[in-house]
């Protein structure tokens, strides 16, 4: 599924080169479930971003089914999320403007799908929502936009779903609710999740923990 290769991040501040990340290597299996856990400030963030390509790394690579997606421009690795990744934000992410309903289903349509609106209206029933298709974010709590969100990144079938904090900003009780979605698609789907988290009862609900601490596994 993932192959990390010796991926380093570096950026230049006024104070010099910051190593935010160093030579990290990593093998992610289909199916496989991963915590990166860590102080704050450690990469945590900035490895899930370089692994979903949002970011490039300064060195290394990354390969995702095979397919090198460092060495592809930004359209390319649009086009590989579109059909491969799922992103889970910890601050949602959804659009004000759109209804919860047109939310999830914006991606679905951008990718051609001509049943893009009864896909999404599927998928918000999935994770508890029907009710609440035409609500705008803010008409809806933290939990339900958390949520819309993953029904967002579930309705396009990703084989590997990224999550950041997605739990980061819920109480206990929309916390669990959120884990309960994200793993029982994870096991329906025989996907992959790599999640950053801090909450140790996430973290200790996938397979495998990886802690990161300057930038380096350890």
């Amino acid at each position: 599924m993932i192959e990390v290769r010796n991926v380093s991040k570096q950026v230049v501040t006024t104070e010099g080169t910051l190593r935010i990340l160093d030579q990290i290597n990593l093998s992610v299996a289909d199916g496989e479930t991963i915590a990166i856990v860590g102080p704050s400030g450690s990469g945590k963030s900035t490895l899930l971003g370089i692994l979903a390509g949002l970011d490039l790394p300064s060195e290394g690579t990354v390969s995702l089914n095979g397919k090198n997606i460092t060495a592809m421009d930004e359209e390319g690795r649009a086009a590989v999320r579109a059909k491969d990744v799922g992103f889970v934000f910890q601050s949602f992410h959804l659009l004000p403007g759109l209804t919860a309903l047109e939310n999830v289903a914006l991606p679905l349509e951008l990718n051609g799908d001509a049943k893009a609106l009864e896909t999404a209206r599927y998928y918000l029933e999935r994770v508890g929502l029907d009710h609440r298709t035409t609500h705008y974010p803010r008409q809806l709590s933290g939990g339900e936009q958390q949520r819309v969100a993953i029904a967002r990144a579930i309705a396009m079938k990703p084989k590997l779903i990224l999550a950041d904090e997605p739990t980061g900003n819920l109480d206990s009780e929309n916390s669990q609710m959120i884990a309960d979605i994200l793993f029982k698609y994870i096991k329906e789907e025989k996907s992959s999740l790599i999640m950053v988290t801090h909450d140790p009862k996430l973290a200790n609900k996938a397979k495998r923990k990886i802690k990161i601490k300057d930038g380096k596994i350890v």
